[in-house]
């Protein structure tokens, strides 16, 4: 009689529904067709049966919108369903649709009236993947009104007015888990209950600066469709752009002096010394999470992801090759009170920068010093320009000292290639490896020009190293001695110890290099050292199409703000509008799921404002990968009035 339904309505439906031939006698069903039909309607009375033999009521409405392959899946439903806590196990067919989709798909929604069980079996669900380590974090997600707009005059502090919009999801949460554990689990980070609009709001400053494929743009300025520089070193499309309004912000520091600005809800992928024993991926915490845990017993916690590959800028034409340059701007004179000279005690770089010069000759001025002479000036008859020197004035080094000599931005805004090049020029002529017993090698490199300083960070952090600077004051140190003098240090020495990702030779120099191979590079490591409130700022959020959803921020630090390896549930979306609903399923991340719950009959949106569930439903029907479920009174497992005056409104509204 359950399966039959009253009148053998369920029968009837089933038949228009199968492609096997169905005859009832009495208790007996005779299926009949060819095999594949006959065994496709066997699997999907069994599975009725099965679920009638649970106690679950079979209802016309539900076999409406239930398909032939949603019945014949409740096998692989079964495992499902074992696994959760009793409490939490499906009651009705709906109920099992919902549970089944949330386990084989990416992205549910739960449609029905209040009482079926669609935010408690998210949770449920949810819970169980964390708990299966399928997923690492939790968040439940609710449209609340806005803090700073509707709740004006309740008592107590921000947390304290939005709590009541949200408890629903903290009790689903302590069924499902014990009050100590899920205390921890909140305090780490794990699981996330926030409003829709802090969700929202993992943002940047307006002022903060995102790298593109062309240099430094800032964040305010993004729009979606322009490019900016992914972890892999390449461009990646912006394919949205949040503006979030005035935000309280923190000033994150880095390990290596690096720095920028975020809101309490922005996401970092960061390693815990656990994580890297084990061999895990990156986990994603907000700011606010880590504040208060940066370091684990001795060291620091958590380490940020590098460039995998060096930035790649669009090539751009240069007038000198960049060895040379880099040469020049170690041991060069390029001070415009003569020829252009070169300095150095190791014939291989002298025979390096010769060979790299066309037309010019090194010629010997006494000790270490020569002369860059062009070889077709000669004396008397027409002057003719020296060609370094007129490529110098081109590109603005021409009169500079020691003190202000700098790198031209055709230089650093170009291929890694030729960055590479110009820093093993750098490092050759002012830089060195530095060996420690017991350590790997790092490199040293030192300047007196605070310019050409922050121009090496900028190559050695867009190659995916990192660089340490410290200043060594000229008042007060002890002075040099050349040519049986005391020689006074006029300007401060801006002291870099650099490490570079493996596979980047610094040094050409023999001597250099042999020895730099022979102790080893190390890897470079960047950690978060420091978090400290800095005012408010208007903000912003971006999304970008690279894969793992980081792109490259002040400094070269890596931030994304997506949401992998998350289990999302927003619900009550039918309060949500079409923008916000389009916000939310667009940040999912990879190796996630998304679910949302709502009742489409109850929107409390003014009402000229569309619904943007019901927005969601005409728009994603059919979409691969996202699925409906509808809840009908037969699912609702309140108090039995419920149902019935569930089913009351639908009658009059119909």
């Amino acid at each position: 009689m359950s399966l039959f339904g009253h009148n053998d309505e369920n029968l009837k439906l089933l038949r228009s529904k199968l492609t096997a031939q169905v005859i009832a006698r009495g208790d007996e069903l005779r299926l009949s067709g060819d095999a594949e039909a006959v065994a496709e309607a066997e699997r999907a009375f069994k599975a009725l049966l099965v679920s009638i033999r649970r106690g679950e009521a079979i209802s016309l409405t539900e076999l409406e919108r239930t398909t032939v392959r949603e019945l014949t899946d409740s096998e692989d439903f079964d495992g499902v369903s074992e696994r959760l806590p009793h409490r939490a196990r499906p009651k009705t067919a709906g109920q099992r649709r919902y549970v089944q989709a949330m386990a084989q798909g990416e992205i549910t929604f739960g449609v029905g009236p209040a009482g079926t069980g669609k935010t408690f079996l998210a949770v449920a669900m949810a819970v169980q993947a964390l708990k299966e380590k399928k997923v690492k974090r939790i968040i439940l997600t609710r449209p609340a009104v806005e803090a700073g707009e509707k709740l004006g005059f309740l008592p107590g502090d921000l947390q304290a007015k939005i709590d009541p919009y949200l408890r629903p999801l903290y009790d689903a949460l302590y069924d499902m888990l014990e009050g100590e554990r899920v205390e921890s689990l909140l305090q780490t980070g794990a699981i996330e209950v926030a409003p829709l609009a802090f969700m929202r709001g993992r943002a940047q400053p307006l002022s903060s600066r995102v790298l593109t494929p062309w240099g430094w743009r800032e964040m305010g300025s993004l729009e979606p469709g322009d490019y900016v520089i992914g972890a892999n070193g390449r461009p990646t499309q912006v394919l949205g752009v949040y503006p979030q309004g005035m935000r309280p912000v923190y000033r994150v520091t880095m390990s290596d002096g690096a720095s920028t600005l975020a809101c309490a809800e922005h996401l970092w992928a960061v390693s815990t010394p656990a994580d890297k024993r084990r061999g895990q991926a990156p986990r994603i915490l907000t700011t606010q999470a880590m504040i208060g845990s940066l370091r684990s017993a001795h060291q620091h916690r958590y380490e940020l992801p590098l460039l995998g590959t060096p930035v790649q800028f669009a090539p751009r034409a240069v007038p000198l090759e960049p060895y040379a340059l880099g040469l020049l701007l170690g041991d060069g004179c390029l001070t415009g009170s003569s020829t252009p000279s070169f300095s150095s005690a190791d014939p291989e770089l002298v025979q390096a920068l010769a060979s790299s010069l066309p037309d010019i000759a090194l010629v010997p001025k006494g000790g270490v010093d020569y002369a860059l002479k062009h070889t077709k000036g000669g004396r008397g008859g027409i002057i003719v320009v020296n060609p370094v020197s007129r490529i110098l004035r081109d590109l603005g080094l021409w009169g500079s000292s020691s003190s202000t000599k700098f790198v031209p931005e055709d230089y650093l805004y170009n291929t890694a290639e030729l960055r590479v090049a110009l820093l093993q020029g750098l490092l050759d002529t002012d830089g060195g490896p530095v060996s420690q017993e017991g350590r790997t090698c790092r490199i040293q490199y030192v300047t007196t020009s605070p310019r050409l300083r922050d121009d090496v960070v900028f190559l050695v952090r867009s190659l995916g190293g990192v660089v340490y600077t410290r200043t060594r004051a000229a008042a007060g140190r002890k002075p040099g001695y050349a040519r049986g003098r005391d020689i006074p240090y006029r300007s401060d020495a801006f002291v870099l110890d650099i490490r570079l990702p493996t596979g980047i030779t610094p040094f050409r120099l023999t001597r250099k290099a042999h020895r730099y191979a022979r102790d080893g590079g190390g890897r470079p490591m960047r950690f978060i050292t420091a978090i400290e409130p800095d005012g408010e700022a208007p903000t912003q959020c971006i999304r970008v199409a690279a894969p793992d959803h980081l792109y490259v921020t002040d400094d070269f630090i890596l931030t994304h703000n997506t949401l992998n390896d998350a289990f999302i549930i927003l619900d009550e979306a039918q309060n949500t509008t079409p923008e916000q609903m389009k916000m939310f399923l667009t940040r999912m991340g990879f190796n996630g799921k998304v679910v949302v719950t709502g009742d489409d009959t109850q929107t409390d949106l003014p009402g000229n404002v569309k619904s943007g569930l019901k927005v969601a439903m005409q728009i994603l029907q059919g979409i691969e990968g996202i699925s409906f479920i509808y809840f009908s009174d037969a699912d609702v497992v309140r108090h039995p009035l419920v149902a019935r005056i569930v089913k009351a409104y639908e009658r009059h509204e119909g």
